[in-house]
Formats: structure tokens, sequence, C-alpha cells
């Protein structure tokens, strides 16, 4: 393969790919020599701190040798096999996968990524269901392919419509912005569960298939349910025979000190789907597990599911040595040390900036609500929209210091790699507390 400058790369990236969620026209991508750990490095030998695990998904880190000899060892094997053949990585890691489940948990079926995931979850409850509708906050995103994107309650479903009927929105328990005063958040928790459930009545509870949530709202927020929330869900699926699916494509395998994020809330789903963290983009892969009853449904109807690419060898043997990883390294552990020292970096931001609307944080999953005024609680941008580039700017000084990120409307995120110390923590976040000072200025 020829041997490309730095140039080169940078070039050939400009003009021969299509970048997702950009105008194409200026980009300026960094080209990219090296990563390790926490760290990548430019051709000029500048390094950057993946302070977002990339797409929230790299949570192990770059080159991570285990997940790598684990690829090397599957492909001297063979590097593809028909999802119909028994594979011994495909077997092992939807195992492994169940045994880090709930015990009402009986069967994985594998997709390529989340989007498919989340598409598969919904079929599979409908199949099961004989039902139609499903239901999805407004505040979501479960990926832009068309039933995804249909699923998705944020801007990037608008491309995608008119859309599929039967998909039906609602409002999240988005306490920040909610302009009731409640007392507890137990008492936001029965409210919203209560206009959910009227809702359900309202749409026939007989036609509804599934209610899909982001256990934990991830791009659009962090937004962490109140307590008693996803039980009033649950209570709701449970008496309308209602399938509860927790999309954990995000906040899954680690990201919030639980394997995942449902764990946090004592309740048990019917479908979960997951993707990121199952081998942290080493190779794409995503997945559904169903209930045992469920799985036990399907032996004798179809699953009319089907993916060229479902359970791919390569992948399940990165999975397969990913899981691993998290328990020999002591993940979860390293998360909540970590993930509490970040959140009192994060509420020590709020108190200090002006621009700092509100602070959001479980684990290493954390978010930053920028607003005008903290009083009013206007945000930095509106929702939808960025006329001037502002939050694009933002980025863009955190990155000139080395910090790289992303934000989505008014927030920005800081997720790192599970993998990330204390010390790393605090050498990085300095960043954001100078960026911060520049944005108090801009108010």
């Amino acid at each position: 393969m020829e041997k490309l400058t730095a140039q080169q790369v940078k070039d050939y990236h400009r003009e021969y790919n299509l970048q997702s969620w950009s105008k194409q026209g200026g980009l300026n991508p960094i080209p990219v020599e090296k990563a390790e750990g926490i760290y990548f490095w430019d051709y000029d030998g500048n390094r950057y701190a993946d302070m977002s695990s990339q797409l929230v998904n790299l949570n192990v880190g770059f080159g991570n040798r285990k997940i790598i000899d684990a690829i090397k060892q599957q492909a001297e094997k063979f590097c593809y096999m028909g999802p119909s053949y028994a594979v011994e990585s495909r077997g092992q890691l939807a195992k492994m996968i169940i045994d880090r489940m709930p015990d009402n948990m009986g069967k994985v079926f594998f997709t390529n990524g989340g989007a498919d995931a989340n598409e598969n979850a919904v079929k599979i409850a409908r199949m099961f269901t004989g039902r139609n509708k499903v239901f999805s906050r407004y505040r979501s995103y479960h990926g832009s392919t068309f039933g995804a994107g249909n699923l998705t309650g944020e801007p990037r479903r608008y491309p995608l419509e008119p859309g599929i009927p039967g998909f039906v929105k609602f409002f999240d328990p988005y306490l920040y912005r909610e302009k009731i005063p409640f007392e507890s958040e137990e008492q936001a928790a029965e409210y919203y569960v209560s206009k959910l459930r009227e809702q359900v009545i309202y749409e026939g509870p007989d036609s509804v298939a599934a209610i899909v949530m982001e256990t934990i709202t991830g791009s659009n927020g962090v937004i962490i349910p109140p307590k008693g929330y996803l039980k009033g869900v649950r209570a709701i699926c449970d008496e309308f025979g209602i399938m509860m699916i927790c999309d954990e494509v995000m906040a899954g395998f680690g990201r919030t000190g639980k394997m995942f994020a449902f764990q946090n809330f004592d309740v048990e789903p019917d479908i979960v789907s997951f993707a990121k963290g199952v081998t942290c983009g080493y190779v794409q892969l995503g997945g559904v597990c169903v209930s045992k009853e469920i799985a036990s449904y399907f032996d004798d109807h179809m699953l009319s599911c089907g993916l060229t690419y479902s359970g791919h060898p390569l992948a399940c043997a990165a999975g397969v040595a990913c899981l691993e990883f998290y328990d020999e390294a002591n993940i979860l552990e390293n998360v909540n040390k970590t993930g509490k020292v970040l959140g009192e970096i994060l509420e020590e931001l709020k108190e200090k900036h002006p621009s700092v609307g509100d602070v959001r944080y479980i684990g290493l999953f954390t978010s930053i609500e920028l607003v005008k005024s903290k009083e009013t609680k206007e945000p930095l941008v509106p929702y939808g929209k960025d006329p001037n580039g502002t939050m694009g700017k933002i980025i863009g000084m955190l990155k000139a210091k080395g910090f790289m990120t992303y934000s989505h409307e008014n927030m920005i995120f800081v997720s790192p790699p599970l993998i990330i110390t204390e010390e790393q923590i605090r050498e990085e976040m300095v960043k954001v507390d100078e960026v911060l000072t520049e944005v108090d200025k801009m108010i």
C-alpha cells in the first residue's frame, strides 16, 4: 500500500469521503498517525486526549493488546462464517453477554451496530406481541437508518420525514428544563409516568408493541431518569403487555459504573439493544438481548431477522477479549473511582462559571449544559440550531488545547475511555476550565 504523507491523508479524506453530520466544504480533519491509551497523535507529533471515547464507544482506549491479539488469532482460523454455522467466538460471546444480564434474559441476536440493533429490537417486539405501535422519546437518538431514524426523536429524524406510521413520541423527564417545580425526584417520576400511561391509553394499549428508551439519554444531554421513573415505565409495560426496550448502545458496558445502565435502577427490561462498548470499535458489532419468554416464542415461530454479517467471527472474537478485559482490569471499579473525581470537578465548574447552567454525570458519562443566563436557563444556542457556529467554536478552543470531544445542542460531552486515571482527568479538565472562562465572556 502506498505510504501517504500527512497532507495526502487529509486531501484524500476531503476529496473522496463524505463525512457524516458535516457540511463537506471547508472540512479540516486531523490526519492521525498513531494512537495509544487515551491519546492519539497527528503527523506533526501533536498529542490529543480522546475525552469522548471517540463516539462514546472506545471504552478501553487505543491499542488494547488483548483485543488485537484475539482478532489476529481468529483471522488465522477464518475471518468469516455465515450466521447459520456454530462458531466458537460467536457462541462464547453470546453466553458471556447473557451471563452479565438479569436472570430473565435468554438469547442474543447479533447485528452490525447500534442502529440495526434498535431496528431489530423493534421488529422482534412487533413479531412477539402482534402489535404495531412503538413509543420513543423526543430527546432520543437511536440511529439514523430509516427505521432507527424514525425511532429517534431529535432533529436528526427530520430528513426521514414523512416517517413510518406507528412511531409515537413522548416527553423525557428532563428536570432541569421542566417548568413544574417538583418537590422531589419521586414526584417528578410519578408525573411523567402518569402522563405516559395516559398517552398509552389514548393510543390504544392493545396496539402498542414497545416502549423504547435510552436508559440514560446519551447524545441529547446525559439525562438521568429520576428515582422511580424506570420502575414506573416497567409497571406500565407489565399492565398492558408492552415490551420494555432499553437502548444500551451508548450507556452499556461499564460507562455508568454498572455493566449495563438499567442495573442502576433495579429494573429488568424485556429487550436490550447494545453495540459500541461490546468491542469498543475494534471491529463493529451490535446486538439485541431478548427475554427467555421471547426467545422461547421463536422456538416455533419464524424469527424474520437476518444480516449477512450477524455475529461476524472477528467481531465476536474482539467482543470476547473485550469483556474479559473489563473483568481483568477491574474497569467498573475504575469507572466509579474516576467518575467520582470527574463529578466533583464538574460541580466546581458549575459553581464557578456563569455559562454553565447544569452538569449531569453518572460514572464516566457526563455533559455540561451551557446557558446565556443561569436565572432564565436560556440555552447558549437555540434547540436544533447554531446559526453562528458558537458550539463549533467552543469545541475548536478545546481542540487547540488537545482536548478532543464533541457537542450537541448547547452541551459539551465529557465521556473519556474507561481506563482513564485520576491524574489524566485532572490534567484534561483544567483545559475545560480555561475554555469555559472564555465562554463566560461570550454570554
